[in-house]
């Protein structure tokens, strides 16, 4: 049986003066899945994530989630259906202990009575109950990082943007996340898409991966085929050094 849709968007559009930051894009995400949507610096990835969270609003298309158009809601109350996300600069308290800056995402579908049950959850399964009750200030970036994913996480969402959380990671760092992140998908069931640049988090996590250039989606499929995808690797080496590269090969 074909797993059931989470998320839809249709010719969805945004334009910042004579820039169109996405454009046009037809996307589908399953259940359960996860999914990885990576290309070029300026290609539009975290716009696109802007837009379906309902911090930006499109100028044109249909943002579907779980069957509810959400094009124009708050990133509050679609946060409240089920979607939540990271950010880049990990945006985790900063004068907030740990365990409090979690807190502040399982109040999303908690009241005060189980709030806590679901911070010590997100401690244990990110490992952070040893540093719970340091100051988000006082951590470096690896720790950080796993806060933002596990306030993230907090909130139970039934879809999780993760937008760039590899960056800057140590190797060993990542496939600690990696593996994390896995498990995280396995036992919890909650959907996954990945904006990232770090190819091997890509490319050793996700199940299919979309690819956005100058805000157009250019590309769809499983790992293997991305990374052999002539479109894609021209996007990212430029289209010179792609038939120079194809000359001499």
């Amino acid at each position: 049986m074909l797993s059931e849709q989470i998320l839809k968007t249709s010719k969805l559009t945004k334009r910042f003066g004579n820039l169109i930051a996405v454009n046009q894009v037809d996307l589908e995400i399953k259940k359960e899945e996860i999914i990885g949507l990576i290309g070029p610096n300026g290609a539009g990835k975290t716009t696109f994530f802007n837009l379906i969270t309902g911090l930006e609003t499109p100028d044109e298309g249909q943002v579907i989630f779980k069957g509810t158009n959400v094009t124009t809601m708050s990133p509050h109350t679609i946060c409240k259906l089920g979607m939540s996300r990271t950010f880049q600069v990990a945006k985790s308290f900063t004068e907030m202990s740990v365990e409090e800056a979690i807190r502040v995402g399982a109040y999303n579908r908690r009241g005060e009575e189980e709030v806590q049950n679901k911070v010590d959850w997100a401690l244990e399964f990110f490992e952070l109950e040893d540093i719970r009750d340091n100051k988000c200030s006082d951590l470096g970036l690896s720790s950080l990082r796993k806060v933002e994913v596990a306030r993230a996480a907090a909130t139970e969402p039934e879809l999780l943007l993760l937008d760039e959380v590899g960056a800057g990671l140590t190797a060993a760092e990542l496939l600690k996340l990696m593996s994390e992140l896995k498990k995280l998908n396995q036992e919890t069931k909650i959907t996954l898409c990945v904006v990232e640049h770090v190819m091997q988090m890509v490319m050793g996590l996700c199940e299919r991966i979309f690819v956005l250039d100058a805000g157009e989606l250019i590309a769809e499929g499983i790992p293997s085929e991305i990374s052999n995808n002539q479109r894609v690797i021209e996007a990212y080496l430029g289209r010179r050094s792609y038939s120079e590269s194809s000359s001499t090969g």
